[in-house]
């Protein structure tokens, strides 16, 4: 009689739990993966990965970013996720389709492996990796891009070592977003006019 061993599973809790919990005082829900709780301490724009690389490549102060599962994971101020769809509007990209969505009360993102751990082994391929992760034992949330904190100290994106404001940062990122899109669709599809894409 043959016996067939279950599949390796990462175990409920490796530490990172209790980690985020004693370090940045941040919520948890049990896994595997273990979850980060959005809408308490911070919320979550997600894009996909290719649009939210080329962000960082150019938008130097963002807050936290994580990588999971093909998209980034940008870690705004609580109340962010909320604010999003009429910043969208207000900064005049309503209705084109960015793939740039918002996570607030009642979400939550896998938890990155903690700064410093190596990812466990047999972890899922895209598993979550912290790309610009926290700085434990320092409040993480005067950090984090806000709606209209271009006035408060430490803010803005110049050399004064502040983050962005939530408007800049969500125009970027849709400005990524629909740049990536653009050349997606013209790497898949045949080139009958050998224009090359404008951006502005």
């Amino acid at each position: 009689m043959a016996f067939t061993l279950p599949a390796p599973r990462l175990p409920l809790d490796d530490g990172s739990a209790r980690w985020y919990k004693n370090e940045l005082g941040w919520a948890t829900a049990e896994g595997p993966p273990v979850q980060l709780i959005t809408g308490l301490r911070f919320d979550v724009l997600e894009l996909p990965e290719d649009a939210g690389t080329a962000l960082l490549r150019r938008f130097g102060r963002t807050g936290p970013v994580a990588r999971a599962g093909g998209r980034i994971l940008l870690l705004v101020a609580a109340g962010g996720a909320e604010e999003l769809p009429g910043l969208l509007d207000w900064l005049e990209w309503g209705g084109i389709g960015l793939e740039l969505t918002a996570l607030g009360p009642g979400g939550s993102v896998p938890a990155p492996v903690p700064p410093g751990r190596a990812v466990p082994a047999g972890a899922p391929q895209g598993a979550a990796v912290w790309l610009r992760p926290p700085k434990p034992g320092r409040e993480v949330e005067p950090s984090l891009p806000a709606f209209g904190a271009v006035g408060r100290v430490g803010a803005g994106s110049g050399g004064d070592g502040g983050t962005p404001d939530l408007a800049r940062l969500v125009d970027a990122a849709a400005n990524a977003c629909h740049r990536a899109r653009l050349l997606r669709t013209y790497a898949a599809g045949p080139h009958t006019n050998a224009q090359p894409l404008a951006f502005s």
